[in-house]
């Protein structure tokens, strides 16, 4: 095989395994190649890595296993996105959540899983880290749960200038009576995907 080819193998298995990375052997094994061409390989990328100062990623050794990583100096902008994440899509549950709360604010999270019938810890976790939520106070008494509002990043990330332009729950809502969840969710997705 020629270095080219092998290199390029390389770095496809270290590419696919990510954050696990594979041992000199590990790699051998796989490509069926002697275990000292590896190494070799593995020592060529790690230069041409270094060496490119276009290139982002380099290779490390960790206990013996090769991965590849982003290159110490593009720590802030990676910082940017991890800080950063509401480009990403939200999911049904969180938007569903994030309805929830916009709605029926200030809620515990205790409230919101009786409406939804499903635990609703990691949605809120995911809504927080995002800004789009926010601990707004406590419920008095035992416990003292948390309550949750939602934020100006929320009105933001919508479009909205207040909370009051969100759009009315249909008519005939009784705010007391348990209603399905799918209300919530379809008519939050009906406002903002139009």
């Amino acid at each position: 095989m020629n270095s080219k080819k092998l290199l390029s193998k390389i770095e496809a298995l270290l590419f696919v395994v990510g954050d696990e990375g594979m041992t000199a052997r590990q790699l051998s094994q796989y490509l069926e190649v002697d275990l000292m061409d590896i190494e070799a390989g593995l020592s060529e990328l790690e230069t041409q890595y270094n060496e490119n100062e276009a290139c982002s990623i380099t290779l490390k050794q960790l206990a013996g296993t090769y991965q590849l990583t982003t290159k110490p100096e593009m720590a802030d902008t990676i910082k940017k996105l991890v800080e950063n994440p509401t480009s990403q899509v939200l999911t049904t549950a969180s938007i569903e959540v994030l309805a929830i709360i916009a709605y029926k604010q200030p809620i515990t999270r205790i409230e919101v899983e009786d409406l939804r019938g499903v635990k609703s810890e990691r949605p809120i976790q995911t809504l927080v880290s995002r800004a789009l939520i926010q601990e707004v106070g406590r419920v008095e008494g035992t416990g003292r749960a948390i309550l949750y509002g939602t934020t100006k990043e929320f009105l933001n990330y919508f479009g909205l200038k207040e909370i009051t332009d969100l759009p009315p729950l249909p008519e005939g809502y009784d705010t007391e009576e348990e209603r399905e969840t799918d209300l919530f969710l379809t008519k939050f997705q009906e406002a903002f995907n139009e």
